[in-house]
């Protein structure tokens, strides 16, 4: 679900990574995995694997892998006019 596989011929395969704004995050080779350990990132990046192509896909796995945003955050970031900016975690991009 959410994943979309395109052939270009030529070219080394990759998984891309998007943003819910189509930005790309980052590349990913594919080049030197198996099929198995292909499998297992695409799990671990938290894309859901249907049981049959026309199985529902369960609401928690909707827009899955990329994470909803926060609606409130715990800790705020003070800014020169005194104003507040959210903080985000180390690693987290504030798309997903």
């Amino acid at each position: 679900h959410n994943l979309e596989m395109k052939h270009l011929p030529g070219a080394d395969p990759e998984l891309v990574l998007l943003s819910h704004r189509y930005e790309e995050l980052e590349r990913i080779p594919l080049s030197d995995m198996t099929r198995e350990e292909i499998n297992q990132l695409v799990q671990e990046l938290g894309f859901y694997r249907k049981e049959t192509p026309d199985a529902p896909v369960p609401k928690e796995f909707q827009f899955a892998p990329a994470r909803p945003l926060p609606t409130l955050l715990p800790h705020q970031a003070p800014t020169t006019d005194g104003k507040t900016l959210p903080e985000h975690d180390e690693g987290e991009h504030p798309d997903l």
